[in-house]
């Protein structure tokens, strides 16, 4: 086979690398708050969002910060791990208790996650690729399939931060 024929595999930085970068981002939302933490996503751009979840084991509050893209009302996100192997902590405890809350720029809101399946899946993922022109590349580096995880919104109000 050709160079040109053959699939181009995307380079990582190196986990810890990786890690840092989003320690790094969790930090300054705690000093700054969603000003410069978080953003919106734009015309073929992610946004971030501050999730927070229940603890599978301790029953304590976790967070962390997501990519994300909205579609109508819900947020779509992906439990990539970094692209590493083995789920997101943050997906396993939401797969045990699905109730959250997302910080965005401007608000806090209750959600509850699932995973996208079948042709929803299908379809959000394409959107993700838009944003991501090496999501399928990235996406093989794992050993299972990357979980489409849509937050959609509940109607309880939210607690204070």
């Amino acid at each position: 086979m050709s160079v040109e024929g053959r699939a181009k595999v995307p380079r990582l930085p190196p986990r810890w690398f990786i890690r840092t970068a989003w320690f790094v981002h969790r930090r300054l939302y705690r000093l700054f708050g969603a000003r410069f933490a978080l953003w919106r996503p734009g015309k073929g751009k992610w946004g971030t969002l501050r999730l927070t979840t229940t603890g599978r084991r301790t029953g304590r509050q976790r967070s962390v910060v997501l990519g994300y893209f909205e579609d109508g009302p819900d947020l779509v996100t992906l439990a990539m791990n970094g692209w590493g192997e083995g789920e997101p902590a943050w997906w396993l405890n939401l797969q045990a208790q699905p109730d959250a809350f997302v910080d965005l720029v401007d608000a806090r809101r209750p959600v509850r996650g699932r995973a996208a399946t079948g042709e929803e899946r299908a379809r959000l993922w394409a959107r993700w690729r838009e944003v991501q022109a090496d999501l399928d590349a990235f996406a093989g580096l794992r050993p299972t399939e990357t979980a489409v995880v849509v937050l959609e919104p509940r109607t309880d109000t939210p607690p204070g931060p």
